[in-house]
């Protein structure tokens, strides 16, 4: 028997454990924090609409990051969308490893599809085939980007002298 909704404890747990990861998911997408605020709001209203269950913890997390990615994706190209935030933005992230706010903050500046196959590899753990799974893209597509997001943010911290003495 499935059940139609979340129940309020089962809710409150999925909050728990993933709201910060889906929250950061939406905060690299849309590139500010209010609306990274409502798009993480709308995956957990999901989330509690959704009438299956998740198979297990994996397929919970997978669920959410690829709803966070599709509700991004929607509003970013809803009509009544007419501005992005500017770069100033990306002052209010707030992440689980502080210390590197530099290395962040160029992870920030790269591209959308670079962002997020790092954001999934590096801060969540995903391998490049797991990501091309929950993105519906192919494994190699995920494994170029990602050689390309490597490339491109050495040189920013290049330039930018991290890591030098």
């Amino acid at each position: 028997m499935e059940r139609t909704t979340l129940s309020h404890e089962e809710l409150a747990g999925l909050y728990e454990r993933h709201f910060r990861m889906v929250y950061q998911i939406c905060l690299v997408l849309m590139k500010n924090v209010p609306d990274a605020e409502d798009a993480a709001q709308t995956v957990f209203r999901k989330a509690m609409e959704c009438p299956k269950s998740f198979r297990d913890p994996e397929h919970e997390k997978a669920w959410l990051i690829v709803t966070a990615r599709n509700e991004c994706r929607n509003q970013l190209k809803h009509w009544w969308r007419t501005r992005r935030a500017g770069e100033e933005a990306l002052d209010c992230l707030t992440w689980e490893q502080p210390e590197h706010q530099e290395v962040w903050e160029q992870v920030a500046a790269l591209p959308k599809p670079h962002r997020l196959v790092l954001y999934l590899h590096y801060y969540q753990g995903y391998t490049t085939g797991e990501i091309a799974d929950m993105l519906g893209e192919n494994p190699s597509t995920v494994r170029s980007r990602l050689a390309q997001a490597r490339r491109k943010l050495k040189l920013k911290l290049e330039e930018e002298g991290y890591g030098q003495a």
